[in-house]
């Protein structure tokens, strides 16, 4: 099919941690992640419920269907994981939006919005 993400990754490595999840419906479940799918469906223990009112609960086990989820908090120190990590010659492209342009690169699209005083040589409109 194709390779797997990182956000798919990262809920795998954060097997054995406590983690919370927050459902589309407004509950949050904390505990501890007991194993997780591809496709983000999620087994808990140990978990601690608060629901959308703020009432709380307790579960020995749960499994929540990963199209129910929100979104999922992980323990910090997974930040250190190894798929965070890059490597080789690449490792400093592709930084992210923004990131080392230059300044010929912001005249350029200045210029095509129509602002900037000067504009570069080699564009004609």
């Amino acid at each position: 099919m194709g390779t797997i993400g990182i956000p798919v990754k990262l809920i795998h490595e954060a097997v054995g941690h406590i983690i919370t999840v927050e459902l589309k419906g407004g509950a949050s479940y904390r505990g501890t992640l007991y194993d997780a799918e591809d496709n983000f469906n999620v087994s808990m223990k140990d978990i601690t419920v608060t629901a959308k009112d703020g009432k709380q609960s307790h579960l020995e086990n749960v499994y929540i269907r990963g199209n129910m989820i929100r979104f999922v908090i992980v323990p910090d120190m997974l930040q250190q994981a190894p798929m965070f990590k890059r490597v080789g010659p690449n490792a400093m492209k592709g930084r992210g939006i923004g990131s080392a342009r230059g300044r010929a690169t912001i005249m350029r699209a200045q210029a095509r919005r129509g602002r900037g005083g000067q504009r570069p040589q080699g564009i004609r409109r």
